[in-house]
């Protein structure tokens, strides 16, 4: 099944994707009283719609989709090793991988109030590198039971709801200059997450993951039309059910919840080309630049890249006596 967000005449939809056109959930229901019912409560559900569905059916060529969560948090992980050797050739021209990385799978938290959707115009702050990442998130829902905290990857399985793409916009530039204080990332990231174009439900993927709990589908990026990067999904270093239970250990994960799978090796930004290659090839991303996820079994997010925004600016920090009194 596929779940989504939507505007239709300026009123904010949110059901079931069926076939090309979209139908309301019933009694009002949204996305989030639906992600914390659960995935057993689903099927239920869609039965109670299918009886009026012909009759509700809204196309979908006539409705503006949204980012199809308002998510409850969002951590972005990077488990590809593939995408951390290009990335880090890019940052200091040597490729390498960290022992640490190899240990436990590594995220950071992203802004929930930056979501933008499939269509949506990215407007980044000022810089000179800006780029895509091409990813897959899972949505958590409710499981009966369970508080979300402390799961091993067996419990954390039942917790993912379902996937949608992800793209992680990142100002390059800024990133660097972030990460040389030893935190972030900040202002190089929470600019902008896209995500969408709906959640594709759990059960839809089942016949596919293998027996270690990964996902061989197809993910694919291009640029203006050319694609730049693709991969496997299953190339990640842990499958989702075990980033769902590091992401809950000595917390909590809840529904709604997104985490993102980081990005893929291959081309999957072009940070990982620019290392690879030496330079700045293929270039940033300019204004009028169109970039478009596909992702076999989800469907694709189409973005065009926009024209800055002037920001004022922040004065360097000022260099105080360090007095200790008022003296």
């Amino acid at each position: 099944m596929r779940i989504a967000r939507w505007t239709h005449h300026g009123a904010v939809g949110e059901g079931f994707v069926i076939g090309d056109g979209v139908v309301p959930f019933p009694r009002d229901l949204t996305v989030t009283d639906v992600l914390a019912a659960g995935l057993a409560e689903l099927p239920a559900l869609a039965a109670e719609v299918e009886g009026a569905a012909s009759a509700r059916l809204v196309p979908l060529a006539e409705v503006e989709l949204l980012a199809p969560l308002v998510p409850a948090s969002v951590r972005d992980f990077a488990a590809f090793e593939e995408h951390v050797e290009g990335v880090t050739a890019s940052v200091d021209g040597v490729s390498h991988v960290a022992p640490e990385w190899y240990e436990l799978p590594t995220f950071y938290f992203t802004n929930p109030h930056s979501i933008v959707a499939t269509g949506a115009v990215v407007r980044p702050p000022s810089t000179e590198r800006l780029d895509f990442e091409l990813e897959v998130g899972v949505v958590i829902g409710g499981v009966p039971g369970s508080d979300g905290r402390d799961l091993a990857p067996a419990e954390a399985d039942a917790h993912i709801f379902g996937y949608t793409i992800f793209n992680d916009w990142s100002a390059r530039d800024v990133q660097a200059r972030e990460m040389q204080v030893r935190l972030g990332p900040a202002k190089g990231k929470d600019f902008a997450t896209t995500l969408g174009p709906w959640i594709v439900t759990a059960d839809e993927f089942a016949g596919l993951v293998d027996d270690d709990g990964f996902l061989p589908i197809v993910i694919e990026a291009f640029v203006n039309g050319e694609r730049i990067g693709h991969d496997l999904l299953s190339n990640m270093g842990w499958p989702f059910r075990d980033l769902v239970a590091y992401a809950s250990r000595d917390s909590r994960v809840v529904p709604g919840d997104v985490l993102g799978s980081g990005t893929a090796g291959n081309g999957g930004c072009l940070a990982e080309l620019w290392g690879r290659a030496g330079s700045l090839t293929p270039p940033p991303l300019a204004e009028g630049d169109e970039v478009v996820l596909r992702v076999e079994g989800i469907g694709e997010l189409r973005n065009t890249v926009g024209r800055a925004v002037h920001v004022p600016p922040i004065p360097p920090a000022r260099q105080r006596s360090r007095a200790r009194g008022r003296g």
